[in-house]
């Protein structure tokens, strides 16, 4: 039995998201499986090392997966490029250890979240990123950012939905940085809580346009009540960047 990794990039726009449905076929985990069982004979089971949303796009996720199939790495890579949507690509493949496992062995993750801060959208991002035609002050978001780095209880900054036991996480670095009116977040921790990102970019936006102040930041850590967070912000300019092990 083999294990394969595999790190892939993915336009999110038109699946359901990462993960797999029971009555949706429309998710990049299907569709990854759909063809690697085709390939392969037999039924492969994709795990990945995390979930996104609706909409989230990847630049590198992982995943891992058992098979008894015996084509070579170049033969697998080539069948999935041709029998894949072209919204998803194999950037990487490899053969690893039999208790590699993508979720359970990742050390830390980065996310991206990008901003069109133009007065009027450029077109090409539509899909790829948030549309904030008001000028952002971003030394009031990186005051805002140093903020929520460390570790802390995130409860205030993930959906009412997440099921997880400890909202505890450790963010290492939230970096900014703009060019041609194109903002970048990169948000890097020990691991996320549902939409814990796009709700931390939400604040940033707010800070941005002086809605929310640092001090203010710190409040809603300790008040752990999402309803007293600002919005989420939406799926589209949200990319799972890398993953590190």
């Amino acid at each position: 039995m083999r294990n394969i990794k595999m790190t892939i990039e993915y336009d999110g726009s038109n699946f359901k998201g990462f993960q797999k449905l029971k009555d949706n076929e429309n998710t990049i985990q299907g569709k990854l499986e759909s063809v690697l069982s085709q390939m392969a004979g037999e039924n492969i089971e994709i795990i990945g090392s995390g979930r996104t949303d609706m909409g989230v796009h990847a630049y590198g996720q992982v995943v891992n997966f058992k098979t008894n199939c015996n084509l070579s790495l170049n033969k697998i890579h080539k069948y999935l490029y041709e029998y894949l949507p072209q919204s998803i690509a194999i950037k990487d493949i490899e053969e690893v250890d039999d208790r590699f496992h993508s979720r359970y062995n990742a050390k830390r993750k980065v996310y991206l979240y990008k901003i069109d801060n133009r007065e009027y959208p450029n077109p090409f991002n539509r899909k790829y990123a948030c549309h904030i035609a008001k000028k952002l002050n971003l030394d009031a978001m990186r005051e805002v950012a140093e903020v929520l780095v460390g570790e802390h209880d995130f409860t205030s900054f993930c959906s009412s939905r997440s099921k997880k036991k400890s909202h505890v996480r450790e963010i290492y670095s939230i970096t900014i940085n703009e060019k041609d009116d194109m903002i970048e977040i990169y948000v890097e921790g020990n691991g996320f809580l549902y939409n814990m990102v796009r709700i931390i970019a939400g604040t940033l936006i707010d800070a941005g346009h002086g809605k929310i102040s640092a001090n203010e930041v710190k409040e809603l850590l300790e008040l752990k009540d999402r309803s007293k967070s600002p919005e989420t912000a939406p799926a589209k300019g949200l990319f799972l960047y890398r993953v590190k092990y």
